[in-house]
């Protein structure tokens, strides 16, 4: 909701009436909390050794390209990682669904199709995470497992908790849902074991991403053309993800004639209906996201941009050496 990341009167005014529902919302969430933690809820511990990968807040935060990078670093040190997921917006008739790379998107979901997609790693989604680790580890050998998302699902235990957070709306107003958009309040980073900022610094952060865009690719011929061939055209760009500003501001920043942008709800389910309205003269641009849902009815000019995490700190690089240090002793 906007008035979260606003100032003013009236964003004040909003914050304060709904914070009682907030303190609600903390109660039951601490209450919770502490039944698992007394055994008076079960939690699942895994046999291998658990990463999440979650948010504080809700909201497009820049979670998925994190998971990819990190399964991709973990790849290049000779681990077999497993990636499990709730799999929102998977619309599949069955649970656990192990997704592979070639998966319909509507019943794979949008996120662990990409992740199939750019890590080859064995994905299974699941509401239950539990089903979905052990479903995955009778179809494939793992020395570990990525949870995307599920920080605040404490029903599964974990070994290592990664955050990320979106570098300009912060924490936002700092309130818990609904008041804010937080799912937890900013001391909960205290216990984490990496704070990742998505587009630059941030005073909570250990880490710095930055998503690299250096090209486009066809989505009906698989061609790829380096954006800068984009500047002189005047182009449509759609964005169903969490944060779409975040996509068309980056389109302009590489120079490009952004001349009409909309942006569709998070996990947004496409067909040629919904996108038939736009100027079919010019090229149409997504992100790799939307790209998923939109191959089997797509345009001639139509593209997507596929971006990589770049994160070259050391604080990156130590958590990578602890993740490595404790699965290879435990082997």
């Amino acid at each position: 909701m906007n008035f979260w990341y606003a100032s003013g009167l009236w964003a004040t005014l909003l914050k304060w009436l709904l914070a009682p529902l907030s303190a609600l919302f903390w109660g039951i969430s601490q209450l919770r909390r502490i039944l698992l933690q007394r055994g008076l809820l079960t939690s699942y511990r895994p046999p291998l050794p658990v990463v999440v990968v979650g948010n504080l807040s809700v909201g497009g935060n820049g979670k998925t390209p994190v998971v990819i990078w990190l399964v991709q670093q973990l790849h290049r040190q000779g681990l077999k990682v497993g990636v499990i997921s709730r799999g929102y917006g998977s619309r599949s008739a069955v649970y656990p669904r192990l997704v592979t790379a070639g998966d319909d998107p509507l019943q794979a979901g949008d996120e662990p199709l990409l992740i199939a997609q750019r890590t080859g790693a064995p994905v299974c989604i699941a509401p239950n995470r539990r089903q979905a680790v052990e479903r995955l580890l009778r179809h494939s050998p793992c020395d570990l497992i990525v949870s995307d998302d599920g920080l605040q699902h404490y029903k599964l235990q974990r070994d290592f908790e990664i955050v990320v957070i979106d570098a300009q709306r912060g924490l936002g107003n700092g309130f818990l849902l609904p008041a804010g958009p937080l799912r937890e309040l900013a001391g909960r980073l205290k216990s984490v074991d990496l704070i990742i900022a998505n587009g630059g610094e941030h005073p909570y952060a250990q880490s710095v991403m930055r998503l690299v865009p250096t090209y486009a690719v066809n989505l009906l011929s698989g061609q790829s053309r380096p954006l800068r061939e984009f500047t002189a055209t005047p182009l449509t760009a759609v964005a169903g993800i969490g944060n779409p500003a975040r996509f068309f501001a980056m389109l302009r920043e590489l120079g490009l004639d952004v001349a009409q942008s909309h942006a569709f709800q998070d996990h947004q389910p496409f067909d040629a209906a919904l996108l038939a309205k736009f100027d079919k003269k010019r090229p149409l641009f997504m992100t790799e996201k939307d790209a998923v849902k939109c191959r089997a009815f797509a345009q001639q000019n139509w593209w997507y941009v596929p971006v990589e995490a770049e994160i070259l700190d050391a604080a990156a690089a130590r958590f990578i050496d602890r993740i490595v240090t404790e699965v290879k002793g435990e082997r």
